[in-house]
């Protein structure tokens, strides 16, 4: 039996208008990324790969295209659904963490489960296990500006993944480690993806993208190569 396929799209177009004028930032684009691919979007500054990236989050949608979501037709749902999709389907890890300031590791890891309407006690000890997994067990109770680069990049993982989603979506998540924690990241998305986990790298990092199994370049808004 094949993979599922997690990412489906297909014939992508993203157009901004600015009055008169009209900005094409992503033309023709179509990927599919299957069921424990480990895979990067690889692209320089201004290429569209972190519109291509909202896109494929549900964060934004496309001018034009279809984007099919572990089976979901993306343009087709509510916004309530896109919601959904989000918190229970897509696991976020961002370059700049996004953890919140007044919480402590553990409360950050255990949002998208409280989100969900989830147990608070189910949540925390849930957050705990993933902490401790990342090596985190001695930090649950330490605010961001407690922890280190690394260590909040550690926690912004234990959040994505804490709600076993179908997709992990990674936005250039090494570009503010020093080259040891951006090491030890990998290291850990490698690990997550022997455990069966699909990840969707985008970056502009070829040292990034040179440790993941498969590779897409985007260019000026196309996908040059896709392997």
């Amino acid at each position: 039996m094949g993979k599922n396929c997690v990412i489906d799209a297909r014939n992508i177009v993203k157009i901004y208008e600015n009055g008169a004028e009209e900005l094409k930032v992503l033309d023709d684009v179509s990927l599919q990324v299957y069921q424990g691919d480990f895979f990067a979007i690889l692209g320089p500054s201004g290429s569209g790969k972190s519109t291509l990236m909202n896109i494929l989050g549900c964060l934004d949608l496309p001018s034009t295209g279809e984007y099919y979501l572990d089976g979901v037709d993306v343009l087709a749902a509510e916004e309530n659904q896109l919601a959904d999709i989000r918190n229970k389907k897509i696991g976020f890890i961002f370059q700049k963490f996004n953890l919140l300031p007044r919480l402590t590791a553990a409360q950050n890891v255990m949002l998208p489960l409280l989100y969900r309407g989830e147990d608070e006690a189910k949540a925390f000890q849930l957050a705990k296990e993933k902490l401790s997994l990342l090596g985190l067990s001695e930090r649950i109770n330490h605010r961001p500006n407690e922890l280190s680069g690394g260590q909040q990049q550690r926690v912004a993982i234990a959040r994505a993944i804490i709600g076993s989603p179908q997709l992990l979506l990674a936005d250039e998540p090494t570009g503010n480690l020093d080259s040891k924690s951006s090491g030890d990241a990998m290291e850990i998305f490698r690990e997550l993806n022997r455990q069966g986990n699909t990840i969707v790298i985008i970056t502009h990092d070829t040292e990034v993208a040179d440790q993941v199994k498969k590779i897409a370049y985007i260019r000026d808004g196309k996908i040059h190569e896709n392997y």
